[in-house]
């Protein structure tokens, strides 16, 4: 159990203010991390950071930053910042990410025939040129260290493509129908080429590279497409949002020290069936 502690090291986690963010938070403290949680939305970060410290974590172990993955001068204000505090961030987790949502307009949204530049380019900024930005910045001094783990947090939409059946509604034409847009998919699988390419560039820095797979989180959808999707599922459900903790933990400690440059997908079986 010595392999997964994570006592005095600092673990910066992107994109902390969203669901799977804060849960990755909890996990990284349960191992006795210490946490920089960054974000571009600062007033929902603090309140989540409140709600973890509610959960018996010392405040004195979580920084919270805003910071935008998009900008690089964003990214490197809060680089100056933590070498100010004399701070080596040993462990990143790259998790922001636009999670684009099934609109019911779809015509005009989400369907690869009206596919919307504007739209698809603002969600790469963020969930893979931000992932690549934070890997440069961060991974560098972790490479002059000579030590560190980064993490990508993707999807199991790297692996498969959507079904779009689970978005179907009824009274609607079918080149109407809503749809998870190919930008979701190219960036995704994206980070999954950036883990490969990362894992092997520093190796010989004793940086390491992996990439977390998650299916989908249970979190108030719609009854329908919970049904749905559960079907397509070997489980029979989808993911409890605390789940994929001991993946966390295990992926960013020593445990799994020889683990390189691959993409563990966690999703109930679903990418197998």
């Amino acid at each position: 159990m010595k392999k997964f502690d994570l006592t005095n090291q600092y673990c910066l986690i992107t994109g902390a203010a969203g669901l799977l963010g804060n849960e990755h938070a909890l996990a990284l403290l349960n191992i006795g991390a210490n946490l920089i949680l960054t974000d571009l939305n600062y007033a929902k970060l603090k309140k989540n950071s409140q709600n973890i410290i509610k959960k018996n974590a010392n405040k004195n172990k979580i920084i919270l930053l805003k910071m935008d993955v998009s900008d690089e001068n964003s990214i490197e204000n809060v680089v100056q910042k933590i070498n100010k505090k004399n701070i080596f961030v040993s462990v990143l987790i790259n998790n922001a990410a636009l999670n684009p949502k099934v609109e019911k307009n779809t015509e005009k949204f989400t369907r690869l025939e009206h596919f919307n530049t504007k739209d698809f380019l603002k969600e790469c900024k963020i969930g893979l040129l931000g992932a690549l930005l934070c890997s440069i910045k961060f991974g560098t001094i972790m490479a002059k260290k000579n030590r560190g783990v980064i993490l990508n947090i993707s999807s199991d939409l790297s692996v498969i493509s959507p079904d779009q059946r689970l978005y179907t509604k009824k009274g609607i034409k079918a080149n109407n129908q809503p749809v998870k847009p190919v930008s979701y998919s190219i960036i995704k699988s994206g980070l999954v080429g950036l883990t490969r390419y990362v894992s092997t560039y520093w190796a010989d820095k004793n940086v390491r590279c992996n990439c977390l797979s998650p299916g989908g989180v249970e979190n108030n959808q719609n009854i329908i497409f919970k049904k749905r999707l559960s079907k397509l599922i070997p489980a029979g459900r989808m993911a409890k949002k605390d789940e994929y903790h001991g993946a966390i933990q295990f992926l960013c400690s020593d445990s799994s020290s020889y683990l390189n440059g691959q993409n563990i997908v966690m999703d109930g079986g679903r990418s197998v069936w």
